[in-house]
């Protein structure tokens, strides 16, 4: 188990490499130029010159991409192009707290209704509760998360006055933004969960119990959700990936402090190394949540557990 752990962490090596390699190339080709959207467009071309030279972005693409790899696994991540010159850890640590904070909060209104939800529509199949779970589930599934996040600032904020429209100053401008984030992860892990339900109670070792006499809430609960879990865990973990990096266009449209919205401003300002500290955060949260549910998948399935023996 130990030795898998270690490789899928050395696999992360080139990966980040990898990422950090199609960022720069994206961020070079795109248009607009950094110097002069810091400087602005009444400065001269000297001083262009001189911060272009300050910053490293005269020497070849290559030549600084090599250089902010080898400054990365030493730990340093640079400084931004702001004014300031903040440094990209410090920020980013700065505004981490709340991108988690919004996640976990997402992620627990996902598993909450997703599951419960999913199992009781595969049990109740071809009734009214499976019929409006699951159209509420297509809805979930069809509506973009900015969308949504609008409509409920018109609805619960603008509206009704229920919650705040901005900022994170409270624990209830938390609940719009994590509900328009999670409602679409909670839609589609609930329709698998439905599915992945329905195929094992149809399975001859399901019959088998109930012919023994074992009351059907029990076969439900010890043998039925356990087998359905290893389909509805590889959702989960594709599900709170998407949660991690929706946080970009909820946190953009709620005005959170959040990573997301620091990388859109940090693209707009083609603020290279701010841009770049984004990604591959993202990049790592996205790969630990995999290996976390490969490891999860042991723990649910002995036949796992024993390969990775």
């Amino acid at each position: 188990m130990w030795k898998y752990i270690l490789k899928r962490l050395l696999a992360l090596i080139p990966v980040v490499a990898g990422v950090i390699l199609i960022v720069y190339l994206i961020l070079n080709i795109a248009p607009g130029d950094p110097a002069r959207i810091a400087l602005g467009d009444e400065v001269s071309a000297e001083v262009l010159h001189q911060w272009r030279e300050e910053h490293g972005l005269n020497d070849p693409i290559l030549i600084r991409y090599l250089r902010y790899l080898a400054g990365f696994f030493t730990g340093d991540f640079g400084n931004s192009f702001s004014p300031l010159q903040t440094p990209v850890f410090d920020e980013i640590m700065a505004r981490f707290p709340y991108t988690i904070f919004l996640s976990v909060v997402a992620m627990v209104i996902t598993f909450v209704l997703a599951f419960p939800l999913g199992i009781l529509a595969a049990i109740k199949q071809n009734t009214w509760f499976d019929s409006i779970s699951m159209f509420v589930s297509l809805i979930g599934v069809s509506m973009p998360i900015f969308w949504l996040g609008m409509l409920l600032l018109l609805w619960f904020s603008l509206g009704l006055g229920w919650f705040p429209s901005f900022g994170a100053d409270s624990f209830a401008a938390v609940v719009l933004p994590a509900v328009s984030l999670g409602f679409s992860s909670m839609a589609s892990m609930a329709r698998t969960t439905r599915s992945s339900m329905l195929e094992v109670v149809r399975q001859d070792y399901i019959r088998t119990a109930r012919a023994k006499g074992i009351g059907y809430g029990r076969v439900i609960r010890k043998h039925a959700i356990r087998n359905s879990l290893i389909p509805t865990l590889t959702i989960a973990g594709i599900q709170i990936g998407n949660l991690l990096t929706g946080t970009v266009i909820v946190e953009q449209v709620f005005a959170w402090p959040g990573i997301g919205s620091l990388m859109i401003q940090s693209i707009l300002a083609r603020d290279f190394p701010m841009v770049l500290g984004c990604m591959v955060l993202f990049t790592l949260i996205f790969a630990i949540i995999n290996l976390i549910v490969d490891l999860a998948y042991a723990y649910v399935d002995p036949r796992i557990r024993a390969q990775y023996s």
